[in-house]
């Protein structure tokens, strides 16, 4: 009789066994899969992420704060961030009633206010304007004086028209 519990009991741990094994290696199976998943994104999303640095690198190839040449013009000004302080004086213009001077259009829903600046270089400013409805952009010419005071020129505008 303490023959045949052993034997059962023997059985019965080598079943256990096995299913323990069977069942560890279909979830070895699974997270490899699931990590052969994972890295292929991972490596997407590092493609994506380099792409995504060359795109803003691209992006910022016409700026201010990325143009050291441009910089030089005021470094005796001792001004942190120069592209930030001409952005901010250019908003002054934006009159409280009435469109921006500097917008040779007059307003059709409302006044046109610049809305969006980029400064280019050490001289030049693009600047989105809009109503509301309607918008365009101005390319200006701005001088930065040693009393900090800034002169903007209008070069060149656009409104874009509806077409629907």
């Amino acid at each position: 009789m303490h023959k045949n519990i052993y034997l059962y009991l023997f059985v019965f741990a080598a079943l256990i066994a096995l299913y323990l094994a069977v069942t560890a290696n279909r979830n070895v199976s699974a997270l490899r899969s699931d990590l052969a998943g994972r890295e292929q994104a991972l490596g997407q999303l590092e493609d994506s992420l380099r792409e995504a640095r060359l795109d803003l690198l691209e992006m910022q190839y016409f700026s201010l704060e990325n143009n050291d040449d441009a910089l030089a013009y005021y470094d005796h000004l001792k001004l942190e961030n120069p592209a930030r302080y001409i952005a901010d004086k250019l908003l002054e213009t934006n009159e409280p009633k009435g469109s921006n001077p500097l917008v040779p259009y007059e307003g059709m829903e409302n006044d046109f206010k610049i809305n969006k600046i980029k400064v280019l270089n050490h001289q030049w400013i693009l600047a989105d304007f809009s109503d509301g409805k309607y918008w365009g952009e101005i390319l200006l010419e701005y001088h930065l004086k040693d009393d900090l005071g800034v002169d903007f020129t209008l070069l060149d505008h656009l409104l874009y028209t509806r077409s629907n």
